[in-house]
């Protein structure tokens, strides 16, 4: 991303929210550590001073953000296989196998999604994730399979981001969940924080200290002791799908974060114990940003999760 500086008004003020989290949500293609990174390094001026995080959004502020020119990628690029489904000069969709994460970080400097990225693209990739996500809009866990897009250019970065900022993509999972479910379709309206006390965990709240979610699924097919379901995210929270399907009582197979106790009632049941969280990315579909032309990409179904349906089918 070129070095550029951007102005704006606040029109309304949000005694509520800290400057980090307005910026957040103003600038949807860059993550709050990243704002605050630029806060901390006085490159946000509020009526052209330097603010906190913890600053006060207030109407009639003006604010200037300058963004300064990426940095060269610190991820090395790294030859490994890729299946991608579509690409082009501005953007590519991959099909992101379980057990990869998707960018570096602690513990996980390597042999990541953007690594074999780097290596595929030749290093373009956009820069607005900054160095260590170069070209990631979104993401996925380490063990969810499935379609994921990558931006090659910065403004195909900044429209991607857009549309899944407005809940203009749309994102279909399949999963396997613990247990009958006892609707065929259903709505989940549940908002979602940080756990209280396992930081690394999400967990269902009240409107007023979680962040609003929607999740609808429909069932796919009834297993031993397991269900089959498809899943539409309307909203891209962390653990969205993981995090609604435990408050309804029935988390994933697989999920020994979320239902390590139903996920051991079904191996005393049926005898079987996944290797993963069985979720899968089916389907991603978006607005291209530069055809302007609506694109769907559906992923396969990975073996071993096709090999959990096999075992998990009910005996005819």
């Amino acid at each position: 991303m070129s070095e550029h500086t951007e102005t704006f008004l606040i029109e309304k003020s949000r005694p509520g929210d800290r400057f980090d989290v307005f910026l957040r949500d103003k600038f949807p293609a860059a993550s709050r550590g990243a704002m605050q990174r630029l806060i901390e390094q006085g490159h946000v001026l509020v009526n052209g001073k330097v603010v906190k995080a913890t600053h006060t959004p207030r109407a009639g502020d003006q604010v200037a953000v300058h963004w300064p020119a990426a940095r060269p990628a610190v991820a090395q690029p790294e030859a490994m296989s890729l299946e991608v489904l579509f690409e082009d000069a501005s953007l590519l969709v991959v099909n992101k196998p379980a057990g990869l994460v998707v960018h570096p970080s602690a513990g996980h400097e390597e042999h990541t999604l953007v690594n074999a990225l780097l290596h595929h693209c030749h290093g373009s990739l956009s820069g607005i994730g900054g160095v260590a996500r170069p070209g990631i809009v979104h993401r996925l866990d380490k063990e969810t399979s499935g379609c994921l897009v990558v931006a090659k250019e910065d403004a195909t970065h900044l429209s991607l981001s857009e549309q899944f900022a407005s809940r203009t993509v749309k994102k279909i999972y399949h999963a396997i969940v613990c247990g009958e479910l006892p609707l065929e379709v259903g709505e989940i309206h549940a908002a979602i924080a940080r756990h209280p006390t396992h930081r690394k965990r999400m967990a269902v709240h009240d409107e007023e200290s979680g962040r609003a979610a929607h999740t609808s699924y429909r069932v796919i097919q009834r297993l031993r002791a397991a269900t089959l379901v498809e899943a539409q995210i309307h909203t891209g929270r962390t653990h969205q799908v993981r995090v609604h399907f435990q408050f309804l009582g029935h988390p994933l197979v697989g999920d020994e974060t979320y239902g390590s106790k139903p996920n051991q009632r079904l191996k005393e049941l049926v005898n079987y114990a996944a290797p993963r969280v069985l979720l899968h990315a089916k389907e991603l579909t978006f607005i291209h940003p530069v055809t302007q032309k609506s694109l769907k990409f559906a992923a396969p179904l990975p073996e071993d999760f096709q090999r959990a349906l096999e075992l998990l089918r009910l005996k005819q």
